[in-house]
């Protein structure tokens, strides 16, 4: 593997020292840096041991519960291996730039793309308000933000070569084709009658175009997701309910997660050793995984007392580091698990689902919630969520489909 080792990491790495407050983070930091003044001449040394260096200094900053330090180290991982490009390590850290030089190339680019983006969505309201007069602001903004949705199936132009195109529909129309057969409906008796139109190619088109038929088989969706939102709900009240019941609830739901997950991937078992609870793919192809702890029979608290604030427990911490530990190994096995499996995991990311504002009544749930956002915020690629406050996200996803 070829790892980077330049004057950029050693930037980074002064600026995560300059954090970190544990002894033994700042000993680990150390022996990176020996590590990488080590070569001969001005060449700087990588390789593998760098990588275990640096694993270890993220190991050390958890176990010292200092999360900037883990999610800083984890960008330094990112880059020596290739995940964060040169000019991107660069700029978030801004390590070769005072902060008063102008613009660099690259926010210059993204500043005139931005500019142009602006200057197109203005010319298009402006277009809608000349045909439209008595049209009110968010009737406009509603305006702009459909074409923006039926921009991401722009076509080329047959007729003018050079210029594209965007039909008007296009978004709402793929929408339903991607409820329809990726989540695979399940239609009962009596909308069985529209499931059989649905499978005659030559009426598909027809019933896409038609309000009704577009009703029908939302309507059957939503009952779907319904029914299993309350037997998940049913799990995770139940005092008595494992981690394998939770998961035999959660299973074949992914629409429970977002959006963004179009499947759930069949192979759990990724890593020599280790086996993903909830494998997940997202819409631009990447792993997403789910590591499920119990609800109401978790065995310790979700927060704490510490230093008059509330504070993640021990419970949490163990989880979260389980699955950063599952992150390290889908990283170390990319290559082999995306040429068999074809499953991404270079940009693979992890929820854990862990535990039940019922189970400290002392603390109120928007107190909880909170420690774990703030969590959140600090330990990259991997956020916590309790069972309750994905099921309510469910519940306002569902309330909201119309």
């Amino acid at each position: 593997m070829d790892v980077r080792s330049d004057f950029a990491l050693q930037l980074q790495l002064r600026h995560v020292a300059e954090r970190a407050k544990d002894p033994n983070v700042k000993d680990a930091l150390e022996a990176v840096f020996q590590h990488m003044i080590g070569g001969t001449g001005r060449n700087r040394r990588g390789g593998r041991a760098l990588v275990a260096l640096l694993e270890k200094v993220r190991s050390v900053a958890a176990a010292a519960d200092e999360w900037q330090v883990v999610r800083l180290v984890q960008d330094s991982l990112d880059y020596a291996e290739g995940r964060i490009l040169r000019p991107d390590f660069e700029e978030r850290y801004r390590l070769f730039q005072r902060s008063t030089e102008p613009l660099s190339s690259h926010q210059d680019y993204a500043a005139r793309t931005l500019s142009s983006t602006l200057h197109f969505f203005t010319k298009l309201g402006n277009d809608h308000l000349s045909d439209h007069p008595e049209a009110t602001a968010s009737e406009v903004l509603a305006h702009v933000e459909a074409v923006s949705r039926d921009a991401r199936y722009m076509q080329q132009s047959q007729e003018r070569p050079g210029r594209y195109r965007i039909l008007r529909g296009s978004a709402e129309v793929a929408a339903w084709f991607e409820q329809v057969f990726q989540e695979r409906v399940d239609v009962e008796a009596p909308e069985e009658a529209a499931r059989r139109i649905v499978m005659s190619p030559d009426s598909l088109a027809i019933l896409a175009a038609d309000e009704e038929g577009q009703l029908l088989l939302q309507a059957a969706e939503i009952q779907r997701r319904r029914r299993g939102l309350k037997a998940l709900s049913t799990a995770i009240e139940d005092p008595k309910a494992s981690e394998s019941d939770l998961q035999r609830a959660l299973d074949g739901q992914h629409w429970i997660f977002g959006g963004q997950f179009v499947s759930q991937a069949v192979q759990r078992r990724l890593v020599p050793g280790d086996e993903v609870d909830l494998p997940l793919i997202r819409g631009d192809g990447a792993l997403h995984i789910v590591e499920l702890k119990r609800s109401m029979s978790l065995r310790g608290p979700l927060v704490k007392r510490h230093r008059g604030c509330w504070v993640p427990a021990a419970e949490v911490h163990d989880a979260v580091s389980q699955a950063v530990n599952y992150l390290v190994g889908l990283d170390e096995h990319r290559l082999r698990i995306r040429n068999e499996l074809g499953i991404e995991t270079r940009r693979a990311s992890a929820v854990v689902l862990i535990g039940h504002p019922a189970l400290q009544p002392e603390v109120a749930e928007e107190e909880i919630n909170e420690v774990l956002r703030t969590l959140n915020t600090h330990v990259n690629r991997v956020e916590v969520v309790t069972y309750k406050e994905l099921v309510d996200n469910a519940e306002r996803a569902l309330g909201g489909w119309r």
